[in-house]
């Protein structure tokens, strides 16, 4: 069994990266799957995060409206602090839950969770190995501003309120950089499968 954390900035393109993994085999936990799960209408979260911010962000069906709760959160520090003191905790708790299913399930299994702010919650302490999906803020920022229609400031505003990629760096097992081709990437992704099935048999 290895258990490992997938992150990188926002719009570096972890989830390809993911499926990358998981066609090699790799189980995935996707954090921000979870994070939907434990903010569903109703839940313990879901009140909380209503009962700080107001039903102005939610939808017509209740449910949170992540662009205008990002768009509140991610240009004021102290509000963004106290939505991941409401969700980070349930998202823990789920993400472990996920993992014991999988490893009471196969011992050998091979676990990727893509966790974005894994480093910035403390959370690559709880793993064996750290993967990080490189690619430069100005890579960034364009990446997201297509996808998601954003501003510059809009782009730029999200990428502040992460740590700085470079920063992330020295907590890195390995990095894949995904600024290349597809191919590129996946010769990448390649090479680091065989290096963790080699740990995943080693003795230690």
């Amino acid at each position: 069994m290895i258990n490992i954390g997938l992150t990188g900035g926002i719009g570096s393109g972890k989830s390809t990266v993911a499926r990358l993994f998981q066609k090699k085999g790799a189980y995935i936990i996707d954090v921000d799957v979870l994070a939907h799960m434990v903010e569903e209408p109703g839940s313990a979260v879901w009140n909380r995060i209503v009962e700080y911010f107001g039903r102005k962000i939610l939808d017509k069906d209740d449910r949170i409206n992540r662009e205008v709760l990002g768009g509140i959160v991610f240009r004021d520090s102290e509000k963004l602090e106290k939505l991941n003191s409401i969700v980070h905790p349930a998202i823990f708790d789920e993400w472990w839950h996920r993992f014991d299913n999988i490893v009471n399930n196969d011992k050998e299994a091979i676990v990727i969770s893509d966790i974005p702010l894994l480093i910035e919650v403390g959370w690559h302490k709880a793993v064996d190995i750290v993967i990080l999906v490189y690619t430069s803020p100005d890579v960034q920022a364009e990446r997201i501003m297509k996808r998601n229609s954003y501003s510059y400031e809009e782009a730029r505003d999200r990428l502040n309120s992460q740590m700085p990629v470079d920063e992330k760096i020295p907590f890195a097992d390995f990095v894949i950089n995904n600024e290349g081709t597809p191919e590129e990437t996946e010769a990448i992704v390649d090479r680091i499968w065989k290096e963790l099935l080699k740990k995943g048999t080693s003795p230690d």
